[in-house]
């Protein structure tokens, strides 16, 4: 059973940082891309930033750009969101998610073929 499960979210204040963590386990293959997509209450589900399974290319949505990077540890079946410079804006619940992409890269939702429970990330004074 393909498993992912996130991990690092919690309460920071704006201008701070924190870094996410998903571990993948269960694939039969690691030829996979992976991204972050975040959720806020009310609010439809979006793209935040993307990492091939080489980690050669990266995605990132126009309001994240500058502020997050997204790297991958083949070794250790994990992807990382670091977090800086943090605005209220970014509180949402957190998703890992991965896809094969056979028909090419997309940032949409359903494009992602497995999901995490999601992490909250809050950024509140």
């Amino acid at each position: 059973q393909v498993r992912l499960v996130e991990s690092g979210g919690g309460l920071v204040q704006p201008g701070g940082s924190l870094r996410l963590s998903c571990v993948a386990s269960g694939f039969t293959s690691d030829w996979h891309a992976t991204g972050w997509l975040r959720q806020a209450p009310g609010k439809e589900r979006e793209f935040v930033a993307g990492i091939s399974w080489g980690g050669g290319s990266t995605y990132y949505a126009d309001s994240v750009k500058g502020r997050f990077t997204i790297g991958r540890d083949n070794a250790k079946s994990a992807v990382y969101l670091q977090m800086m410079s943090l605005k209220p804006e970014d509180t949402a619940v957190y998703y890992c998610a991965s896809g094969t992409f056979r028909a090419g890269w997309s940032a949409l939702p359903s494009a992602f073929d497995y999901w995490g429970q999601g992490t909250q990330v809050t950024v509140s004074s």
